[in-house]
């Protein structure tokens, strides 16, 4: 995680799907390559949001894969044709997510290939939700009521990337963004259309919902109704890097400083809209 000193900002970013740190023993039990298994990463992601904490807001990142564990599901949001033994009783596995292979543990990579060689053991795929998934979101759930409490109120920005070839054809020309409030049921409207506007002032093509309204993190923390706010952003990855070999393109640091000023201007307008003015601001952080 990376924090400002003061937190002078009620909003909380967070990157979980950046991560870009392979176990071997993953790596080894793959049948597929490294490349392969990364074209599940937002690739970069948290390196678009590195400056956030100068905004006063603490960012947090996965540093482990998507491939391996995905924090943007349920935590048992599990496919039995993965694992060699029975699946504890509680284990979602009916979900549209599992279907499409792409549980808490991934059966398949984004593009579809299958990764695994062989079934996994019961014990290691729950092992991995003890060991990353849960001290993943405790950390972001404190970040989260750290936030409520300092200004009486949270908006977590949940930061993405997608492939160019996941927008129909007549989205490609307008979204370069495209932002996920779940049809305003996971963050107040006057929010989404602050970051839009400010998008857009910036030159980019913005749409909301479609194709991606927002996950897991985004319906489960996001409570407009009490004051806790999620907005999914997912950013067309050949703005800023080469999908085929995931190396960061010219325009990166622009489109970097792009999404930063962005959400400098309306950080004011977002604190006022959920009621943490900046009087209250810092007399509650201090």
């Amino acid at each position: 995680m990376d924090a400002p000193g003061r937190q002078s900002a009620p909003v909380v970013f967070n990157a979980p799907h950046a991560g870009s740190v392979y176990p071997p023993a993953f790596l080894a039990a793959a049948r597929l390559s490294g490349l392969a298994l990364r074209r599940s990463e937002d690739a970069h992601v948290d390196g678009l949001f590195a400056e956030a904490p100068l905004l006063g807001a603490p960012l947090l990142r996965a540093r482990f894969p998507r491939a391996y564990l995905d924090v943007n599901r349920e935590p048992y949001e599990l496919d039995p044709r993965m694992f060699e033994g029975r699946l504890p009783g509680y284990a979602n596995t009916r979900s549209m997510r599992v279907a499409g292979g792409l549980g808490t543990i991934p059966r398949l990579v984004a593009d579809g290939h299958e990764i695994y060689a062989r079934k996994l053991g019961v014990e290691e795929g729950l092992a991995r939700v003890e060991a990353l998934y849960k001290p993943y979101h405790r950390t972001l759930r404190r970040l989260v009521e750290r936030t409520v409490s300092l200004f009486g109120a949270a908006v977590l920005i949940d930061c993405h990337s997608m492939p160019s070839s996941s927008l129909a054809r007549e989205e490609m020309g307008v979204a370069d963004i495209v932002l996920g409030d779940r049809y305003g049921t996971s963050c107040a409207g006057p929010i989404t259309d602050l970051v839009e506007e400010a998008l857009r002032r910036r030159g980019y093509g913005v749409a909301r919902n479609k194709p991606y309204a927002g996950g897991f993190i985004t319906e489960h923390y996001g409570e407009p109704a009490a004051r806790r706010h999620a907005l999914q952003i997912e950013i067309n990855r050949a703005l800023y890097m080469d999908e085929r070999t995931l190396a960061r393109g010219p325009a990166f640091a622009t489109i970097a400083r792009d999404l930063i000023d962005a959400m400098a201007e309306v950080l004011p307008a977002i604190a006022a809209c959920i009621g943490a003015g900046p009087a209250e601001a810092g007399l509650a952080a201090e």
